[in-house]
């Protein structure tokens, strides 16, 4: 196809470079002995997540419980909803998890916990539940040196209509660093938080049955993820600029880009304007 024919703005989209994107996580996960359950934020495009699911169990995770409704309808019946479960959110989580999807939700408040467990009990479902746990990007989740880091997982494991599904995190400070090696400290850093945290409450007699991690940076340069059962990165699939800047890949590895035309061209102030949606 000529480029040049196409309007501007245009989505262009190397199939060849995210097949090869889907492969390397794939192939990470599956050589370290880990599931794949790819964040599908990125595209919400259940053609490409059918991509990165190739040869795995087919499970994903979400951002939105419309993202969850939108994929179960076209065949994914495995799904986390990685946003702490609140309220105002029971009644949409209770609708698909009727529909015969395995949903599963994620906390970090012991109120909403409780809350949930007897939402689910007045209308005799079972949820599976995650405790979120904060490895450094201090935006949700609790910390692990703390008490609820281990009082929520028992109140779960307790609980009549939940199941304590295990511990999951994500490594979302890993987007601020500036060189290889600082993503490298960070991967094993959120390894290492989770499976120490595990061997914890294990050792409490408190089961987890999975530990989950994953940023696309992080599972680019982990070292292993011995004693990690899950990853849950995203942005991979396509890659971006800041990626590559980072250090998470090559440009060469960019799979979406848009099409723009030049507007404007001001040779004295070494700028250009192009029409891509906004000026």
């Amino acid at each position: 196809m000529n480029v040049e024919t196409l309007k501007t703005p245009s989505l262009l989209l190397d199939l060849d470079r995210v097949k090869k994107n889907a492969a390397r996580i794939s192939d990470v996960a599956s050589r370290n002995g880990a599931r794949l359950r790819p964040h599908i934020k990125t595209h919400k495009c259940i053609e490409v997540a059918k991509i990165q699911t190739a040869g795995h169990n087919g499970a994903i995770t979400v951002s939105t419980l419309g993202e969850a409704r939108d994929f179960s309808a076209n065949g994914f019946a495995d799904i986390t909803y990685g946003v702490p479960i609140e309220p105002g959110k029971f009644a949409a989580a209770i609708e698909i998890l009727r529909s015969g999807v395995k949903l599963n939700l994620l906390t970090d408040n012991a109120e909403s916990a409780q809350l949930l467990d007897e939402a689910a009990g007045r209308v005799g479902l079972k949820f599976d539940v995650f405790v979120k746990i904060d490895c450094g990007t201090h935006r949700v989740g609790v910390e692990p040196h703390t008490a609820e880091a281990v009082d929520i997982p028992r109140q779960l494991s307790d609980a009549k209509n939940l199941n304590f599904a295990g511990i999951l995190t994500h490594a979302g400070h890993s987007y601020d660093v500036k060189t290889v090696e600082e993503i490298k400290t960070v991967a094993r850093h959120e390894r290492d938080v989770m499976v120490e945290h595990a061997a914890k409450l294990r050792g409490l007699g408190i089961e987890v049955p999975t530990v989950s991690i994953g940023s696309t940076p992080t599972i680019n340069h982990v070292d292993h993820l011995e004693c990690i059962d899950e990853v849950r990165p995203g942005n991979y699939i396509f890659f971006d600029n800041y990626q590559a800047t980072l250090g998470s890949c090559g440009f060469d590895d960019c799979a979406l880009t848009v099409l723009a035309a030049v507007v404007h061209r001001d040779a004295s102030r070494r700028k250009i304007v192009i029409d891509a949606g906004g000026i």
